[in-house]
């Protein structure tokens, strides 16, 4: 059994396809959490003190990295940001264990490994993606649903800059692209997008 901690959207997301007789989701852990095989933490408000766990835990983490977390070796980054839990391949940082490998078998899906850093590999990406979008509309180059067909018309991809900005939220946008531009200033959010997040 794989004790699940999200909100109603995650939920619906990683139900998707999943094997839902092996998956409870719950407000809380126990502090025993013997009866649990796995845990799945995508509610990242709960507060959970990571390294009380002795089971796998999948923790939805797309910007802090398992080092700053200080997470022990049981414990797995995850995207977890509104329209990736549905994927059938996700992608996963840590150890990788045959304990892994039964919880994906019970979610239906496949992962690959990528390496612990901020952003994983696809949030970083269409952080990028939204980004970009935000400056073109700064610099009144069109309006945030022309730019959002002009992408998908442009790249086949299924959802424009703004529309991915919907569905995963501003404020996670820029709190990755926020993190990432003191490394590297690239990542630097745009002015629009910075106002957006923080009012």
């Amino acid at each position: 059994m794989i004790a699940v901690l999200a909100n109603d959207a995650q939920w619906d997301e990683l139900i998707t396809g999943a094997d839902a007789a092996a998956l409870v989701r719950t407000s809380s852990l126990p502090d025993d959490n013997a009866s649990y095989d796995a845990c799945i933490l995508l509610d990242t408000e709960a507060g959970i003190q990571l390294n009380s766990l002795q089971v796998p835990l999948l923790l939805n983490a797309v910007v802090d990295t398992l080092k700053e977390l200080n997470a022990a070796a049981n414990v797995f980054r995850i995207n977890g940001w509104n329209g990736f839990l549905r994927r059938s391949t996700w992608e996963v940082a840590g150890t990788m264990d045959t304990a892994l490998n039964e919880v994906f078998a019970c979610l239906n899906r496949q992962f690959i490994r990528v390496a612990d850093e901020p952003g994983l590999v696809a949030a970083r990406t269409v952080a990028m993606i939204v980004n970009e979008g935000y400056f073109a509309l700064g610099e009144q180059v069109s309006s945030k649903a022309e730019i959002d067909i002009a992408m998908k018309l442009g790249t086949n991809y299924p959802f424009g800059p703004f529309e991915w900005d919907n569905k995963i939220g501003t404020e996670h946008i820029y709190k990755l692209l926020n993190k990432l531009s003191k490394t590297d200033q690239r990542y630097l959010p745009a002015p629009l997008l910075k106002q957006e997040a923080t009012k």
